[in-house]
């Protein structure tokens, strides 16, 4: 690897470095924290192997920062990154191993939580969540990049599933394989919800920003109020619904594997509160769907790759993904058993925002 000193100074003169280290714990992409004499900034190799055309994502990122940039100032409730240019005007570099290099913005001052504590801050993520998505709402899809292909298609998830089930050498004589295999059987037509209402015309594309878990939300250290949405390398044009969904999902998941109805009931609650202005009738009419959708999909995705001795997601132990797996496909059923009162929340907060 360059030396990393190198390549900093090229986004900023290096007699104002006065560090530079290890920022977060992220598994896709090397994060440093460049610390200067008058404040920081962080600086970002983009992962190739996930992201295998890292200036595409650059350049969303820019067409992102132009539109904030074009927003009334006095209107934003959240602090969003911004790309640095180096000091010849690009907006990344690249080193002699042909690795991408970017700089943006650090915010200060925050921290970002792995459990949602209360149901204040599942309202404050939903509020977040559905701003963010306010602010995009008059940014045409088209403008950005797909930077990743097939991300949340579910219905290629199933395809991908089927050829490697039909190719494996993996055992399917345990009970936890077993119970994976049958869910999946059980519970297919699932996948095909979401898209078939894209393809209809009934849910339309939107910009997205792809992987809203709950810890791509910073909080002040001080105040636990809730300052930026972060990690925007998944933006891209796709469905609010997997965003909500994923959302949903991330905070609302129990340690059991059951699904919290009074956390889901705050983080609607504040996202349906900024985004009443556009969302449509049948945008509601599928966000249960996307709730439904979101954890079979993980579940799929997390089997696949056990079938396939865990080639994408990171493991200690051979079995984990199946047993990741399981959690999400429990979630699945959980949320299926609480349908009607999800649904009534979801009637009751439309009712509200009409």
């Amino acid at each position: 690897m360059p030396s990393l000193l190198d390549i900093a100074s090229q986004f900023t003169d290096s007699a104002q470095i006065a560090g530079i280290n290890p920022l977060g714990e992220g598994l896709i992409n090397d994060t440093y924290l460049v610390t200067t004499f008058t404040g920081g900034w962080v600086l970002q190799r983009i992962n190739p192997v996930v992201f295998p055309e890292p200036k595409l994502v650059i350049r969303n990122l820019a067409v992102l920062n132009r539109h904030i940039a074009e927003t009334e100032q006095n209107t934003l409730k959240l602090q969003i990154p911004g790309i640095i240019q180096t000091q010849s005007g690009e907006y990344c570099v690249n080193d002699q191993q042909g690795d991408t290099w970017r700089a943006i913005t650090y915010i200060p001052n925050t921290i970002s939580l792995e459990t949602v504590e209360s149901p204040e801050q599942a309202r404050q993520t939903g509020f977040a969540l559905g701003h963010f998505h306010r602010l995009l709402n008059r940014l045409n899809p088209k403008d950005l990049n797909d930077t990743l292909p097939g991300f949340h298609i579910a219905p290629e998830y199933l395809s991908r599933y089927r050829q490697v089930l039909s190719q494996t050498n993996t055992l399917h004589d345990s009970a936890d394989s077993r119970f994976c295999l049958d869910f999946i059987d059980q519970h297919e037509e699932l996948t095909i919800v979401l898209e078939k209402a894209k393809q209809q015309g009934l849910l339309k594309l939107r910009a997205i920003h792809g992987d809203p878990k709950f810890n791509n939300f910073l909080f002040d250290k001080n105040t636990r109020e809730i300052t930026s949405l972060i990690d925007l390398d998944t933006v891209k044009p796709g469905l609010l619904h997997y965003d909500i969904g994923d959302c949903v999902r991330s905070l609302c998941q129990l340690p059991t594997g059951q699904f919290n109805l009074e956390i889901c009931e705050a983080l609607l609650t504040g996202y349906l509160e900024e985004t009443r202005s556009f969302l449509t009738e049948d945008d509601y009419a599928y966000l249960y769907p996307a709730i439904q959708l979101i954890p079979f999909e993980l579940g799929l995705r997390f089997f696949t790759d056990f079938l396939e001795d865990n080639r994408y997601f990171k493991v200690t132990t051979p079995h984990q993904n199946r047993s990741r797996a399981i959690v999400q496909f429990q979630l699945c059923e959980s949320i299926s058993k609480q349908e009607a009162e999800i649904k009534r929340l979801i009637e009751r907060l439309y009712n509200r925002a009409m």
